[in-house]
């Protein structure tokens, strides 16, 4: 396991929306279904001295250049740029990203390449950060059925978006029907799974104070079960991502609620870790 230092760095700006470390995880750039446009958004917006990277940030499974936007060619170089400024960079690799696990241990400058990291937050409490598919079970025995599965949850989104592009042609009421399809389908084989409460326990076993994950794509912040428990979500289903105040507490920043309140005005939205 890679040992990060504790950093110094200042944020690039501050005014209000610096923090110790953002959280990202299943931005899956190159997807068709990567909502782009509101992770640009949410970068531009929050500031932090250490970015973690947890997994699935590229979709290598569907080809990365056949839906690769302008959006997420801004998205690389917003990055590039943080960490060029100082900002450290963690990226730890899930299973549509995996090509890059072959460069575990690498470090570029201030990006470093782990397959899973014991962070110290500033209140002294230990996150093991991991992606999470090594302890999905599904994934794990039936991988082929896992890349069938996912490919057809990519036609379906394709299907979904080329019938808003023609309603929105012909000026008829948007229908997101397709995407309602899909998540009901996610919410079912999630109900089936005891994921987080085996995240959990691999928190334990690595002596740490909780986990911060991905891969499940369902944002989460809680201590059900004993350790907490902090999925960082997705930018596909949803749009949200963790962060660490300077204080040390985490919390949960649901950037769709914040784009629709926020009225013209950036102010992330928050939520906060009880007993964090």
């Amino acid at each position: 396991m890679m040992q990060l230092p504790s950093t110094g760095a200042a944020a690039p700006e501050d005014n209000g929306r610096g923090f110790a470390t953002l959280f990202i995880s299943d931005m899956h750039l190159g997807a068709r279904s990567c909502r782009d446009d509101a992770l640009l958004d949410f970068l531009q917006a929050h500031h932090a001295d250490r970015i973690f990277l947890v997994g699935d940030i590229f979709d290598t499974w569907h080809g990365l250049a056949a839906h690769w936007t302008d959006s997420q060619h801004a998205i690389m170089r917003l990055l590039l740029e943080r960490a060029a400024c100082g900002v450290e960079i963690v990226y730890t690799p899930g299973n549509h990203d995996a090509y890059f696990r072959k460069f575990i241990g690498t470090r570029l400058g201030n990006i470093t390449v782990a397959d899973h990291v014991m962070h110290t937050a500033a209140d002294g409490r230990r996150y093991l950060v991991i992606h999470g598919d090594s302890v999905d079970i599904f994934s794990e025995r039936f991988a082929l059925l896992s890349r069938l599965a996912a490919k057809t949850e990519h036609v379906f989104r394709g299907l979904g978006t080329l019938a808003q592009r023609l309603l929105r042609r012909f000026d008829l009421p948007i229908d997101d029907r397709v995407d309602r399809v899909v998540a009901r389908v996610n919410d079912v084989i999630r109900a089936h799974d005891d994921f987080p409460r085996r995240l959990a326990d691999l928190a334990r076993r690595h002596g740490a104070d909780g986990i911060i994950c991905g891969h499940f794509h369902q944002p989460a912040l809680h201590d059900d079960f004993g350790v907490t428990y902090a999925n960082c979500g997705d930018w596909v289903e949803n749009a949200s991502a963790l962060i660490e105040t300077r204080a040390g507490t985490l919390a949960m920043v649901d950037w769709s609620a914040a784009r629709a309140a926020r009225r013209g005005v950036q102010q992330p939205a928050q939520a906060a870790l009880a007993g964090g």
